[in-house]
Formats: structure tokens, sequence, C-alpha cells
């Protein structure tokens, strides 16, 4: 009888103990099929394991996403740690790596574990294979290499002329509550994330390559998401980095808006959430990176939640429009984008939309090492000024907190 070295398999203790009752579930939503496949992926069939993510990806992009049956996502997830065992079994570790990070994306949360030790497993194989050897850090971005007056040309019309945002300096809670939370202010905040590992990580390629070269991460490609030649692609950690890294005229990628901290538990580490998100009874609703080359926007637009923006990298352009101003900022009609305003602040025609050509704003250079406070529903436009890494904090406050 030969004996299987556990170091030769992706042990799955999870699917193994919750498999037959997430396939019966299947099966009352119709996905007789699938649950036909599982049973031959389970057993190592490499082609049906395929077939069966193949079967559980179509259900996955069948409507909007918020109609998506919870247990399709599980069933994504199922076919591919039954496609990464083979592939790990077969030594294509970073193959392995990108299908498990698949599940780990578009899957759903009951088998998150099993791809989250999967992953890890994988990546020490892919390592040993690669045989890494760090040389020198490599900086992501050059702080001294900076001019305001060249940042001016590109930036909107009347960019830094009129009133600049405040600082406050290692501001207490008491104060951010008080002076800002309470009244719906924005506010700069230094001095606050000296103690991030990421402030002296996250600058050097090499670092990020190595806890997250292998891994696979949603980007953005064109101008912004309002623009018509804008899509999305997969690609991996590395090749991320090394395309923003790029001097060459491509077209900016851009990761925007990515859980990545839920993702990457190495990344997730290097951070800390700030003590002002605890402020009004906190309910926590995300953290997103923001990583991209100079030349990265977000388009004006608002949200529903307080947002503190954490510029760990770089610089970023940030101009905002209270919310009193919705109106004469031209939102976008339809529902999905009605968050978003008409008006293309890099191309601003006046003509079409005259309200916003004398309207007053509040206007900042995020600098490395600082936060930026938006309240909710406050307008707000992003220009990377350098590449840039961000983490945006998203939280809202208890109904019971005290207003103004």
């Amino acid at each position: 009888m030969t004996t299987v070295n556990s170091d030769d398999v992706l042990e799955t203790p999870v699917l193994d103990d919750v498999a037959h009752s997430l396939l019966q579930s299947i099966s009352e939503e119709g996905g007789y099929a699938f649950v036909r496949m599982s049973t031959r992926a389970a057993s190592g069939d490499a082609r049906v394991a395929e077939e069966a993510r193949e079967m559980a990806w179509e259900q996955l992009h069948s409507g909007p996403w918020h109609t998506v049956l919870p247990v399709w996502r599980d069933a994504y997830a199922m076919a591919c740690l039954y496609v990464a065992k083979v592939l790990y079994r077969n030594g294509e570790y970073k193959e392995a790596i990108r299908v498990l990070d698949m599940g780990m994306i578009m899957g759903g949360n009951v088998l998150r574990k099993d791809l989250e030790i999967a992953i890890e497993k994988a990546t020490e194989k892919a390592k040993k294979d690669d045989e890494v050897v760090n040389g020198s850090a490599r900086l992501i971005t050059n702080q001294n290499a900076f001019n305001l007056m060249e940042v001016l040309q590109f930036l909107p019309k009347k960019s830094l002329s009129c009133k600049l945002v405040g600082k406050r300096s290692a501001l207490s809670l008491e104060g951010f509550m008080r002076d800002y939370f309470l009244p719906g202010s924005p506010v700069l905040l230094s001095d606050s994330m000296t103690h991030w590992p990421a402030r002296t990580k996250w600058n050097d390629l090499s670092y990020l390559k190595k806890v997250a070269g292998y891994r696979t991460v949603p980007v953005e490609v064109g101008k912004n998401y309002l623009c018509t030649d804008w899509k999305q692609e997969m690609l991996t950690f590395s090749e991320f980095l090394d395309r923003i890294q790029s001097n060459s005229p491509v077209v900016p990628t851009y990761l925007a808006q990515h859980p990545l901290f839920d993702q990457i538990q190495e990344l997730r580490n290097d951070i800390v959430v700030p003590d002002y998100c605890f402020a009004g009874g906190t309910e926590m609703k995300s953290v997103n990176a923001w990583f991209g080359p100079a030349g990265t926007v977000t388009p004006l637009h608002h949200d529903p939640h307080h947002n503190i923006l954490a510029q760990v990298v770089g610089r970023k352009y940030v101009r905002l429009y209270p919310a009193s101003f919705s109106e004469e900022l031209y939102p976008h009609t339809e529902s999905m984008l009605k968050n978003s305003s008409q008006v293309d602040l890099d191309n601003m025609d006046v003509n079409e939309f005259p309200k916003i050509q004398d309207l007053e704003f509040l206007d900042c250079i995020l600098e490395e090492g600082e936060m930026l406070y938006i309240p909710p529903k406050w307008w707000h436009y992003v220009r990377s000024l350098t590449t840039s890494l961000s983490v945006s904090f998203w939280w809202s406050a208890s109904p019971s907190s005290p207003t103004l």
C-alpha cells in the first residue's frame, strides 16, 4: 500500500466536514449536474473539477451580483479547492494559488479557512521552487522626485487656489469628534500612522513581491469607471507591481476599492485601524486598497459612509465639495451611478455644466503618512500624483451616537 505524504496534498478539513450538507443545499437550488460532477472531482478527476468550476462560474454571472444565491458562491469555492488539489499534486503551485485566490475573491465564506491554509501551503512550495533571493530594497516611489509647479499643469482648474483642507497633528479622538466628526467637516490628520509597519515596508518593492507576489488580484484598466474603454483584469500582484512601475505610456492600471487585506493577511498585519474610526459607535463597513501609478483618477463622487483615506506611499491630490452642492454637481440619473457626477473635472465643460464653475471647494495634497477624513455624502475627486499606495476605512456611526 502506497503512503501519501501529507506535504504532497492540500488538506481541506472544512470541505471534508461540510461537503455533504453543502451539496444537498446546491441540489435544492437545482444544481444536480454540479453535484454529480463534484463527486467525481473529489476523487481527483481534473477535467471534471474544472467543468464544475466553470458551471459555478456561470451561475455567478447569471445576473446582477446581489441576486446570486450564496450557495453558488460556496459551490464555486468548493470547485476551486478541487481544481487546486489536482494542480498542487502535479507541482503546479503558482496555478494552484491563482485558482485558490479566485475562490477567495468570488467564493463564499464557508470554505474560506481551507482556501487560506491551502494558499499558505502552496505559496511556501512556490517560493522554494523559485529560490527567491531578496536583494537590496527597491523603492516604489522617490518622495523627492516631486515638482508642485509641474503637478499644477495637469490638475483640474483652480486647484490649490481656493480654501485648503485644514491640517491637525496628533489630534485626540475627543478633538476629532468635537471639531470634525460631529460638524461633518473634512480634516487632514498627520502623525497618526507612524506606528504602522506599512510605513516602512510598503515602499520596498521586494517586500511586497515576497509577501504577495504570487497572489491574484482584480485591477481596473482605463482612465476611470465612467469611461467607455474601462475594463477589469486579473493579474498576479507581481505583474501588477511591474505594470505600475513601468515607464511605458500604457493605459493606467489601478487596484481600486478592493478588500485586499481580507485576502492577504500579511498586508493586513502591516496596517492599523485608526482610533478615529471608533467615533460614533462604529460599525466598520470595509477596509480597501487603492494602489496605482501616477495619473490614476477616481472621478467626482460621494460615498454613504464616514471615510478615512490613509496615504501610506506617495502623494494624492483630493478635491472636496459639500453634500449641499449635489444639484450643482450634476449627478448621473442612472441608479448605479447616481453617486457619481457627470462633470469630468479634468476636462470641464462649463457650457454643459455651468453651475459648477463658481462653486467653492476644499482641496489638498495628501502627503505620505497623512490621513484625510471625508464625511458621508461629501463629493470628492482623487488623483495620484506619484505611484501611490493608499488604504480607505469606511465606517457607519451607530444610530444612537450623538449628533449636533
